[in-house]
C-alpha cells in the first residue's frame, strides 16, 4: 500500500501537494508541512522520502473554500506517517496541513523529554495554521472558522492542549502552553492523556472530538480515553470507538514493503489485524466525523 490511487469520480478527482517551511520567529527553528488539497490538475506518482502518493505537486486549488485539517504526529514520528488520511481528506474538500514538529521527530528528538516539548507542540500546531492561511496557493481558499486537529498519541496531547487543555508536568508543575481556539472539531488517535490528571485540566476544551482507541495498546491504554471523557465538560461530546484488536502504531498509513519488519515497531500491529483494510476504513470515519462537525452534512453527501 506505498501508492495512493484516487477515482475520478469524485468533485475533487485529484489531490494537489505542497511543501512548505515554517519558522519559529521566537525560538529559531523551523520546520517542514507537506500539504494535500483538493485540485483538477492530474497527479503522478511522487516519492517523498520512502514513501510513494499520487499527486500533483504546487497545482491550483479546485474552486471552492475548505476546511483545514492539521495532522500532528506522534513522539519521534513523521509528518508523512498519515497520508491515507491527508490524501482521503483532501480529494474529498479539505485542505490538510501534516507538519514535523522539530526537537521530537525521526530525525531530531532532542527535545523529547523537555518540557520545551509540552510547550512548542502546541504552538507549531497554531503557526502551521498561520502560514496556512497566509499561503499564496492555497490560503485564500481555506475557511478559517472550519478548523479541525488530527492527533496520534502525542500528537493527541497537542490537539488537546490547543483546544484549551492545561497540562502538567510529572513534577506536578502547570506547563506554560498557548491556546488557539480556531480548533473547531479534534480527532485523537490513541492519544497520550496523562498530562492532564489535575483536576479542570480539560474544563476549557469544548470542541466536539472523536477519540478512537486501540483495543491492545501498552503505550496508551484505556485510562488515557477516560481521563478526557471524563475531564472534559460535556462528556456528550467526547464519541468514543474502540478499535478491535489494533495496536498503538496501527493508525498509522501502511509502510511499503521494505519497511516492515518485526524490528521496526511503528510497522507492527497485533497478529490477525489487517492494517491495510483498516486504512480503507479509518479515513472514511474521520471524514464522516469532521463533515458532521464542521459542515452539517454527511459524507455522502460531500462525495
Amino acid at each position: 500500500m506505498n501508492e495512493y490511487k484516487m477515482p475520478h469520480t469524485l468533485p475533487h478527482p485529484f489531490v494537489g501537494s505542497r511543501q512548505l517551511q515554517v519558522t519559529d520567529e521566537s525560538n529559531g527553528p523551523s520546520f517542514p508541512v507537506l500539504v494535500h488539497y483538493p485540485t483538477h490538475t492530474p497527479s503522478a506518482p511522487t516519492a517523498f522520502g520512502p514513501y510513494t502518493m499520487d499527486v500533483s505537486p504546487e497545482a491550483a486549488v479546485s474552486k471552492g473554500r475548505f476546511p483545514l485539517v492539521i495532522i500532528s504526529h506522534g513522539n519521534s514520528g513523521s509528518h508523512l506517517l498519515y497520508r491515507t488520511i491527508s490524501m482521503h481528506l483532501a480529494r474529498h474538500g479539505y485542505i490538510v496541513a501534516m507538519l514535523e514538529h522539530y526537537g521530537n521527530n525521526r530525525n531530531d528528538n532532542s527535545l523529547g523529554d523537555k518540557v520545551e516539548n509540552l510547550q512548542y507542540r502546541p504552538r507549531h500546531l497554531s503557526m502551521t495554521m498561520d502560514a496556512l492561511l497566509a499561503d499564496e496557493t492555497v490560503g485564500r481558499q481555506i475557511d478559517s472558522d472550519k478548523i479541525a486537529v488530527i492527533g496520534h498519541s502525542f500528537g493527541g496531547y497537542t490537539a488537546l492542549v490547543v483546544a484549551g487543555g492545561q497540562p502538567w508536568t510529572r513534577a506536578g508543575e502547570p506547563v506554560a502552553v498557548q491556546h488557539d481556539f480556531r480548533v473547531k472539531a479534534l480527532v485523537l488517535m490513541a492519544p497520550s492523556a496523562g498530562w492532564f490528571n489535575a483536576p479542570n485540566a480539560l474544563a476549557r476544551v469544548t470542541a466536539p472530538i472523536l477519540l478512537l482507541q486501540a483495543e491492545h495498546d501498552p503505550y496508551t491504554p484505556a485510562w488515557n480515553a477516560d481521563v478526557i471523557v471524563n475531564g472534559v465538560p460535556d462528556s456528550s461530546q467526547v464519541t468514543v470507538r474502540v478499535i478491535e484488536n489494533a495496536g498503538h502504531f496501527s493508525f498509522i498509513s501502511p509502510f511499503p514493503p521494505a519497511m516492515q519488519n518485526p524490528n521496526f515497531l511503528p510497522a507492527t500491529d497485533p497478529p490477525g489485524f489487517d492494517r491495510e483494510h483498516f486504512h480503507t476504513r479509518l479515513p472514511e470515519d474521520i471524514l464522516r466525523f469532521l463533515n458532521d462537525k464542521l459542515q452539517g452534512f454527511s459524507s455522502e453527501e460531500n462525495s
